[in-house]
């Protein structure tokens, strides 16, 4: 062929590259071939595009994985440092998952954290980001959220998901409830994602030992600067003697 790919399609550019494992993931995904010329660098583009958006989501679900999630929250810790402006971390996780899976087996299980992941995603704005980091554990982080806006938010997440019943393939619904952890990053100061993370999590098994189907907000007013982040505040402050 004159434009040297092979004979079973799109699979070798002319600068010798071997796609087609790259194609055959992109098509397993449903994403199909791109559009462009075969070969062409709007077509090795599009391939790329293609596979960055592979590894950013999440299967099951097609919500952002941990590793985007990662990525999200550390850009968000420096932002809320830079330019002091609220930032909430949500931590939901299903409520009894483990009965779901073992009364209704694992096919229902996933239409559960499916319909869950979509739930949460059409309750927040397009801003925010909604990631499955784990097994029946969502996170949503919403940039520029105020303090006085985060219990509306948060119990907002956790209604919609009561509401919402899934059809099982056997014509059976299920309901689950979720509950969800809270936290606000410190405005100002030097964190990590880590922290933060530890923080929404506390208020996630808060939430869970009293009683499940609820939130629980870290108190902005009580927020105070953890020790860990007093050592990042003032490791990353110059003394007089290096000035």
């Amino acid at each position: 062929m004159g434009d040297g790919l092979s004979a079973q399609g799109a699979e070798t550019t002319p600068g010798g590259l071997r796609l087609e494992s790259a194609l055959a993931l992109l098509r397993h995904a449903g994403q199909g071939e791109p559009a462009a010329p075969a070969g062409s660098p709007a077509w090795l583009q599009a391939v790329i595009d293609g596979l960055v958006d592979l590894s950013s989501r999440d299967p099951l679900t097609g919500l952002a994985n941990r590793r985007n999630f990662e990525l999200a929250l550390a850009r968000e810790v420096d932002r809320v440092a830079r330019a002091g402006e609220s930032a909430l971390l949500l931590m939901v996780d299903i409520d009894h998952f483990k009965r779901v899976n073992d009364t209704l087996g694992h096919a229902a299980g996933d239409l559960v954290i499916q319909a869950v992941g979509q739930a949460l995603a059409e309750t927040v704005r397009p801003m925010d980001l909604v990631s499955r980091i784990g097994g029946e554990e969502f996170a949503v982080v919403l940039p520029n959220c105020h303090s006085a806006f985060g219990p509306t938010v948060a119990d907002r997440v956790r209604s919609r998901v009561a509401r919402h019943q899934v059809m099982l393939p056997d014509g059976r619904s299920v309901s689950v409830t979720v509950s969800v952890g809270g936290a606000f990053a410190p405005q100002w100061v030097r964190s990590s994602p880590a922290l933060w993370m530890q923080r929404a999590d506390r208020q996630l098994y808060r939430a869970k030992s009293e009683g499940r189907d609820r939130v629980c907000l870290e108190p902005s007013a009580q927020l105070q600067v953890s020790a860990e982040e007093k050592g990042l505040l003032f490791a990353a402050t110059p003394s007089q003697d290096d000035e």
